[in-house]
């Protein structure tokens, strides 16, 4: 696939969405059309390296700090010294990074990655997970989407992104679908995970910071996949629990975390506005 575009529209605010692990700036689509319509944010929602329709590894060796430069060049070209950055899993292990890069107006982790020290068993506990599901991602590569019509393919597909089987709309599921096995840093973003450790010194982050932990999270499910989090954040960190909903939960209640980025972006920024709605 030729690579993609980011999704940039709107005014105001810069806002900096990171997709997850597998993923593609798609899952931000309905976040994304809901903040830049309501006239007070710049949203940009790139896809990272390695991934489905964005910029090729330059290396085999892929490691975070390479994401990390890859969205501040691309910050850099959009002229933004700074944004407030939220990201999903992956994209939340990359938003802390560039918080300790200084480029973090605030900072908003939906079920962030990178919550171990080198090692721990939540670590090696995630690692497997993905490796498991390793086989689903060859079938699903030589099938395509409509693998999701096999009995109980919808049911395993959903398992770990969401809480009911129903959260993801059709049209998501296969796009997550099209994403995941197109990943080529598939294999490197797991070895490297097992080589290096998480996220350290996240009591030094100086940006308003609030943390979104989701009740049926297989990926990171409560309390071991964010206990790291919960002992090393500041104190003053904003922690948001949010029921029923699974890994990526903008695909099951876009509407619930577009105000959840909006109100915390407001409460920070210098001239606060009102709700976002689906419209």
């Amino acid at each position: 696939m030729a690579p993609r575009e980011p999704i940039h529209a709107g005014s105001g605010e810069p806002v900096l969405l990171l997709h997850p692990f597998l993923c593609s700036q798609n899952v931000w689509r309905s976040v994304a059309a809901q903040l830049a319509g309501t006239g007070r944010f710049e949203v940009y929602a790139p896809t990272m390296l390695g991934h489905h329709g964005g910029p090729k590894s330059p290396t085999w060796m892929l490691h975070t700090q390479m994401l990390v430069d890859d969205i501040e060049q691309r910050m850099d070209q959009l002229g933004w010294e700074t944004a407030h950055i939220v990201g999903n899993s992956l994209g939340g292990w990359v938003a802390f990074e560039l918080e300790r890069r200084g480029r973090a107006r605030t900072l908003t982790a939906i079920a962030p990655a990178g919550g171990w020290g080198h090692h721990s068993v939540s670590k090696y506990e995630t690692v497997l997970k993905f490796v498991m599901g390793g086989p689903a991602l060859i079938a699903a590569r030589l099938l395509g989407p409509r693998i999701l019509r096999l009995p109980g393919a919808r049911r395993l597909a959903t398992l770990p992104v969401s809480g009911p089987a129903d959260g993801p709309t059709d049209a998501d599921l296969e796009l997550l679908v099209e994403d995941a096995t197109h990943c080529s840093a598939y294999v490197q973003l797991l070895v490297k995970t097992l080589r290096l450790p998480g996220l350290l010194e996240l009591a030094r982050l100086g940006a308003p910071t609030q943390l979104v932990l989701c009740e049926k999270d297989r990926v990171f499910p409560t309390p071991r996949g964010n206990r790291y989090f919960l002992t090393h954040l500041p104190k003053d960190t904003r922690v948001v629990r949010l029921d029923g909903v699974g890994h990526i939960p903008m695909l099951e209640t876009p509407d619930t975390i577009s105000e959840l980025i909006a109100g915390f972006v407001d409460q920070h920024a210098s001239k606060p506005g009102g709700s976002v709605g689906a419209g």
